[in-house]
């Protein structure tokens, strides 16, 4: 007893500088030892920081382990959460669409964004497992099935002709939002008619498709892909001026549009710039074509791709200020957009920056500027999330020549929308800059933050009021208001970049880079979800004692260490299941942890006073659990059911998750409160999407009975018959 005494004494004390309660029925695993001290309290003064000094403290999460940091690992954790049905945070099946078999904006936004989804796709694919890749997949080829020939009209909305569904875009062209038949090739807020073409939001696409490529390392698939992002690389380079090998385009073509105005005429007209974002995004998609290239073999093109990208890379030190920042627009005239200081334009431009890190298109001594310039400028993360931009834009076409922002209204308003608010899909590329150079506390406060917003059930897109969000124009009245709930595709890029970003995973031709960017505060960490490359599943551990890697095993074997600045993983050389451990040294600058991690609800199981106390399946629900249960267990014989077994197994853990989640204290809310309404609004929404999983896999049984695929025919007999 005076054992557990103490230790509990010590628990307390711990809890006191993480600022948690802790409790045994919501935290994992753990063991702590710690020795607490207090110094130089004056009699008069406030107690001082409780100063501990941890011993051990081991964490066993459900997707990963590890010692040191109890709350950032809890933090990974979770964040894996976000990818599998769950009953503590929004899963990817919340944002599924039956009839479509794709992913959606979610929130009630039916079509599929490029600006919205950009950041999620990019940080989860290396570690989507099947369902969710080839629903990823799926909802890409949404745009590159859509994509512009000169020829075909959009066909947006209901079938009534308007500006939107009448656009007739250049061959290659991408666009704004895709459905199945349908697509905007313009950003289609605002003044349409003033927009160009949707030049960086193609390059993204691009960017995209490449990452997809790589990682699945399959000729064949890329065979299938490559024409169509070739003609978009091809669209691009039209507008590439050659006296400069910047591209010179209109309003509202940047990836966050319609941020950028172009530049204004002496009629009053807007004319045309060049756009840093542009020319960031392209190059990326540059630096990962040229990677296909080389893994399919054509010298031809290859050539034709590196000089392309060569010339780009050259060109970026045009749009750099003096401080080693980018601008975020040059005029014609050689006018600047996006200089702190100057009298006019003077605004730091935070999306085109983040990228030009997170996609590793510069190198460390830019990457480095750009983080400093952030870091020096607290305007542009007043609420922990990088603003689009600060101060407000004086270069839109809807505020030339207004710093103040004097007559804007509505959801042009700084903060709120495009212009100084605040995005989930460009937060999470803010994450992978801070993880390339390793300022983990930015990380801990982002990732933080959004996971008190998650936990509320409250992904809003865009976070307004610069981040503050104390009222959402979108999400809590209108329209796309969902029962209070709001769970959309951009806010998933934070959590993935939370596990990208550990090991900043740099696919190639022929290789996998890994550079492991574990916090300084993780002694140890395991990682129980593998990273695909190909066929290949990989499971990561870091015995982390800094930047530099010291030795590499891979299933329990030496290989060499090449550099100590990287993994290099050859793609030939690894066994189809690797177990991949890294030790690192070299020591992590220390840093002063800020932020209070949300515990409740927690992801580790509970323990209840009275475990007769459950919540019944919902009646909705049952008839469909039981049949998918059924199906599953017919699968399991059936040889080259893999695909649609993953597929039955998340469908069935989203009817379970509806019974569990209705027995979770989910706390009394972190910045919206989780009164009985909205905790009944959560538990119903939780319903609606196990539904939605059961529809889509009825719908995918309806086209296999159609089918004139032998295995496609049999599964559909299987499933009617276990409806009976």
């Amino acid at each position: 007893m005076k054992k557990i005494t103490i230790l509990l004494l010590i628990l307390i004390a711990f809890s006191a500088v993480s600022g948690e309660q802790l409790n045994a029925q919501t935290k994992p695993k753990h063991k702590v030892a710690a020795k607490a001290t207090r110094k130089g309290v004056k009699k008069s003064s406030k107690k001082a920081p409780l100063k501990v000094h941890l011993k051990t403290v081991s964490y066993e999460g459900k997707f990963c382990s590890g010692t040191g940091d109890l709350n950032f690992l809890r933090l990974i954790d979770e964040s894996f959460a976000f990818f599998h049905p769950n009953a503590v945070v929004p899963n990817l099946s919340m944002i599924y669409n039956g009839d479509w078999d794709t992913f959606t904006e979610g929130a009630g936004w039916g079509a599929w964004w490029i600006q919205n989804s950009y950041g999620f796709s990019y940080a989860a694919t290396p570690f989507l497992q099947e369902p969710w890749a080839g629903i990823l997949q799926r909802s890409w080829d949404m745009f590159w099935n859509n994509q512009g020939d000169g020829q075909r009209k959009g066909g947006w909305g209901d079938g009534k002709p308007d500006q939107l569904s009448e656009l007739i875009a250049p061959d290659g062209s991408l666009g704004d939002a895709a459905a199945p038949t349908q697509i905007i090739y313009k950003q289609g807020d605002g003044d349409v008619k003033n927009h160009d073409w949707f030049y960086e939001a193609t390059a993204a696409g691009i960017v995209m498709q490449s990452e997809i490529l790589l990682v699945g390392h399959n000729k064949k698939v890329c065979a299938q892909y490559l024409p169509k992002m070739e003609r978009a690389c091809s669209f691009i380079e039209k507008v590439r001026d050659p006296k400069n090998n910047l591209f010179l385009v209109g309003a509202a073509c940047n990836l966050l549009a319609p941020s950028y105005g172009g530049v204004r005429q002496p009629d009053g007209t807007f004319g045309k710039g060049y756009l840093s974002g542009l020319s960031i995004t392209y190059l990326a998609a540059l630096d990962r074509m040229v990677e296909l290239y080389k893994f399919i073999g054509d010298a031809e093109k290859l050539a034709i791709c590196e000089n392309r990208q060569k010339i780009t890379r050259e060109s970026l030190a045009q749009l750099l200020t003096p401080a080693g920042y980018f601008v975020k627009s040059v005029e014609p005239g050689g006018i600047k957009h996006g200089v702190l200081g100057q009298n006019q334009f003077s605004y730091l431009e935070g999306v085109a920056n983040a990228d030009a890190v997170a996609l590793r298109v510069v190198d460390n001594k830019t990457s480095e500027n750009i983080y400093n310039q952030i870091k020096a400028f607290p305007a542009i993360r007043p609420f922990d999330f990088l603003l689009t931009n600060a101060p407000g834009l004086d270069d839109t076409y809807v505020s030339w020549g207004d710093p103040a922002g004097e007559g804007i209204q509505g959801f042009y308003t700084f903060g709120d929308w495009v212009n100084g608010g605040v995005w989930g899909t460009v937060e999470g590329r803010a994450i992978l800059m801070y993880y390339r150079l390793g300022k983990f506390e930015d990380i801990r406060r982002s990732a933080t933050r959004a996971m008190r917003w998650a936990k509320d059930f409250r992904m809003d897109s865009p976070w307004a009021q610069r981040g503050e969000n104390t009222h959402n124009p979108w999400s809590d009245t209108g329209q796309f208001r969902v029962g209070g709930v709001a769970v959309m595709v951009d806010n998933f890029a934070i959590p993935a970049a939370t596990i990208r970003g550990l090991f900043d995973c740099d696919y190639r031709s022929d290789r996998l880079i890994l550079r492991p960017r574990v916090p300084g505060t993780i002694k140890s960490y395991t990682q129980k979800e593998p990273i695909r490359f190909g066929e290949k599943q990989l499971f990561l551990t870091c015995l982390n004692e800094g930047s530099k890697v010291k030795t590499v095993l891979i299933n329990g074997k030496d290989i060499p260490v090449s550099s100590p600045d990287e993994v290099v993983l050859r793609y030939d050389e690894l066994p189809a299941t690797a177990k991949i451990e890294i030790t690192t040294q070299g020591g992590w600058p220390e840093e002063a942890s800020t932020a209070i991690y949300p515990i409740k609800p927690s992801l580790a199981p509970r323990k209840l006073t009275n475990p007769t106390i459950v919540a019944e399946i919902p009646e909705s629900i049952r008839k469909p659990l039981a049949v998918l249960s059924a199906m599953n267990r017919s699968l399991a014989t059936v040889p080259g059911s893999e695909s649609e077994r993953a597929y039955l197994e998340m469908a069935i853990q989203s009817c379970e998750q509806c019974q569990v989640r209705a027995s979770v204290d989910p706390g009394p809310g972190y910045y919206r409160p989780i009164t009985a309404q909205r905790k009944a609004g959560i538990n119903q929404f939780y319903e609606k999407t196990a539904l939605s999983m059961y529809h889509g896999f009825a719908k995918k049984m309806e086209g296999y009975a159609q089918s004139s695929d032998n295995q496609k025919k049999r599964i559909a007999d299987l499933f009617a018959a276990v409806q009976k």
